[in-house]
């Protein structure tokens, strides 16, 4: 999936692309309207993030060259103005969500991927399967092998970031952020102590195991 961010500030932009790089998007920034404007005509991106308070042209505005171009890209809306008349112009401008700062990394990037179904048809998912492993979201419970895993709730929603991300390598600061709702590393081990006993409940007493740690990096789960 490939994204393009249209940031002025650098800080933030820099942030955001470090953000949805780690979580497996191929990210390109522009940092003025026009600039942005002119690589979201050029360009193949399956979602744009917007400021809306841009040098030279503003969010509004490019979102509206956008949609008279016929250009229906999925547009989410980034901006410090968080007021109703403020969200509603930036919907009748043509975005299609509207996220205002200061924000979570975990919000924004659980908004883009909402766009993306939204835009793909795909529908609500309610079972994850990974492997031997079956989730079912709405029942709250998991299984290996046919086997119930029994898991507290905190090891639950770790599992269910991990099977969603099968396969990448999940980073110290996706599970801070999405499992923790941390927006800074506290500097424990917490992390560390409940992927432990996650690996104990799913991988112990199986042939294989499909929770692995990627040294300095994160961890993976395995989609075999």
């Amino acid at each position: 999936m490939k994204l393009l961010v249209i940031e002025d500030d650098r800080e933030v932009a820099a942030y955001i692309v470090k953000g949805l790089s780690e979580s497996g998007y191929v990210v390109d920034v522009a940092h003025e309207g026009r600039d942005g404007l002119f690589m979201a005509t050029s360009g193949n991106y399956d979602a744009l993030i917007v400021d809306r308070m841009l040098p030279g042209m503003d969010g509004l505005a490019v979102i509206a060259a956008l949609r008279s171009a016929e250009i229906r890209t999925p547009v989410l809306i980034l901006s410090a103005l968080g007021a109703v008349d403020d969200r509603v112009k930036g919907l009748r401008a043509g975005s299609d969500d509207y996220l205002v700062k200061p924000f979570a990394f975990a919000e924004l990037l659980a908004r883009i991927e909402a766009l993306l179904r939204r835009g793909s048809g795909a529908p609500v998912t309610t079972r994850l399967k990974v492997g031997e492993i079956e989730m079912d979201l709405l029942a709250r419970t998991v299984y290996r092998a046919g086997r119930e895993i029994e898991l507290l709730p905190r090891e639950f929603r770790l599992l269910e970031f991990l099977m969603r991300h099968a396969g990448q390598v999940v980073t110290r600061t996706m599970l801070l952020e999405s499992v923790w709702d941390y927006h800074f590393d506290p500097q424990t081990n917490v992390i560390d102590v409940h992927v432990s006993r996650l690996r104990q409940k799913i991988d112990k007493g199986f042939g294989r195991a499909l929770l692995h740690t990627v040294r300095g990096a994160g961890y993976r789960l395995d989609t075999a």
